[in-house]
């Protein structure tokens, strides 16, 4: 687990990807915290070290047979519960099935937003309508489906979608699919959606 705290009011619930809590995981904590954030990123592998990217499908087996998208937003919000109560501002960021986990969780209360970073899996729960204020990135476009199709049906109330240059992991620098400029418009946007739902 990450647990950065700056004694602020305000917190990220940060969900890693397959790859559990590596080097991108901690760059972006340490990017959040130095927003003014508290954050707290668990450990839902359950294992000490994170899967190298060239294990990308061993990693997404294990998540897949191990853990689940249910069990994980479970834990998510079994967390949200526990420290909602400690600050005036919650937010969920995930990255690609943590995004889809952060949409999971769209429905609770006491969240003030959720960020979701390329949340292909989103596709499988669009019956899903998030009762905050909902910041979703998508790439130009996907291996196993299209991207596009799915963007017209995230229709609703609270959702905001933005699409980008590049591919799925555009956004992470020690991926081969970053794009930084796609990177740095995607950040631009994080903090804007900050500022207009902070107080909420």
């Amino acid at each position: 687990m990450i647990h950065m705290n700056k004694q602020s009011d305000r917190l990220i619930l940060l969900v890693h990807e397959i790859y559990g809590i590596n080097q991108h995981m901690i760059d972006v904590s340490r990017l959040f915290s130095e927003q003014g954030f508290d954050l707290i990123c668990p450990n839902l592998l359950e294992r000490k070290t994170p899967f190298d990217y060239s294990q990308e499908e061993m990693a997404y087996d294990h998540f897949m047979k191990n853990i689940g998208f249910a069990h994980a937003a479970d834990n998510i919000k079994r967390l949200l519960v526990d420290i909602q109560d400690k600050y005036k501002s919650i937010y969920i960021v995930g990255f690609s099935v943590g995004a889809t986990v952060a949409w999971l969780c769209s429905e609770e209360k006491g969240l003030n937003g959720i960020i979701g970073y390329y949340g292909s899996r989103i596709r499988d729960y669009l019956e899903v309508k998030p009762s905050c204020p909902t910041l979703l990135f998508f790439p130009e476009e996907e291996q196993s489906f299209h991207v596009n199709d799915i963007i017209s049906r995230l229709d609703h109330d609270h959702i905001s979608v933005h699409q980008f240059s590049g591919l799925h992991g555009f956004s992470n620098p020690y991926s081969s699919r970053y794009n930084e400029n796609s990177a740095q418009k995607a950040f631009k946007e994080v903090v804007n959606f900050f500022k207009q739902t902070s107080n909420r």
